[in-house]
């Protein structure tokens, strides 16, 4: 498979790295998670018909658009959706998908702009969150997120340093392929000898934070989508193990009502490998047919 082109699109108050993946005339729109990049979309993209091109931007504060100013924010990710659906749609509405909590960037602007896009598929994610009354919201992302957040805070002497670190992770060692290596190596930066993630902190936190806090905006927006939605969910977590991100109660919850998305899981994989694993291949169907 060819790598992505690097784009650097507008939005407000700056651009956004966009790495394209085909050349097709289908515009397909992919928003990843909250520690990730546009790369997570790499086994997705390698699937699609030869129609499609895929456009999957780094966030803000993310990948090749970590220094594109803040505020962040869902409602922030979600206008520059907006914004790039607008400009590449060339006028006819675009396909959207979202992963973890680009699952929920992608509801909110689906919600916000519904005439801009023509199905939306949620990739473990899109829905309400439970957190106690009260709780430390930093905190809760500390144990939710684990190696994810904890490599934020790192240097690493060499790149396949960096590597090692996830090759460690329980929910990708096991299943590491191609497109997880690309993955990580995406994300590196920093000199020789002090490498890191290209990641802030401060956006993981501050979209952390919204995202628990979020409940009303993301159940109005579930309660009627306003285009084809449906949701793929794994049966393990961030960790390669039970709980799921989202457990099956929660998924009954706001799934399979009259006008709601439908859910579907997507069994053996987990938080991770439903979008860098072999699942790959069925996320790719599932968001292909959708519009259909």
């Amino acid at each position: 498979m060819n790598e992505p082109a690097e784009l650097d699109l507008p939005v407000d108050g700056g651009t956004l790295r966009v790495l394209r993946f085909g050349q097709g005339p289908r515009t397909a729109l992919a928003a990843h998670g909250i520690t990730g990049s546009g790369m997570s979309f790499r086994g997705v993209a390698r699937q699609l018909p030869d129609e499609w091109s895929l456009f999957a931007p780094d966030l803000r504060g993310r990948g090749g658009s970590a220094d594109t100013p803040g505020p962040y924010g869902l409602v922030r990710h979600a206008d520059d959706l907006c914004r790039l659906a607008t400009d590449l749609g060339d006028g006819r509405p675009v396909a959207l998908t979202g992963h973890s909590m680009g699952a929920y960037t992608a509801l909110t602007a689906a919600a916000r702009r519904p005439e801009l896009f023509d199905r939306l598929l949620l990739v473990d994610g899109g829905l309400p969150l439970t957190v106690p009354p009260g709780a430390d919201l930093d905190a809760v992302l500390d144990t939710t997120l684990g190696p994810a957040l904890a490599r934020l805070g790192r240097t690493f002497g060499t790149d396949d340093a960096y590597v090692d670190f996830f090759r460690a992770h329980p929910a990708l060692g096991p299943h590491w392929n191609a497109d997880i290596e690309a993955y990580v190596r995406y994300d590196i930066t920093g000199p020789p000898g002090a490498r890191r993630s290209k990641v802030r902190e401060e956006a993981v936190r501050q979209d952390g934070r919204e995202l628990l806090t979020s409940t009303g905006l993301f159940a109005d927006a579930l309660a009627a989508p306003a285009v084809p939605a449906l949701l793929l969910h794994a049966p393990l977590g961030l960790l390669g193990q039970e709980p799921p991100m989202l457990p099956e109660p929660l998924v009954e919850r706001w799934t399979g009502g009259p006008g709601g998305p439908a859910a579907e899981l997507i069994k053996g994989t987990n938080h991770y490998t439903i979008l860098l694993g072999t699942a790959a291949a069925t996320v790719t169907e599932r968001f292909v047919v959708l519009g259909t």
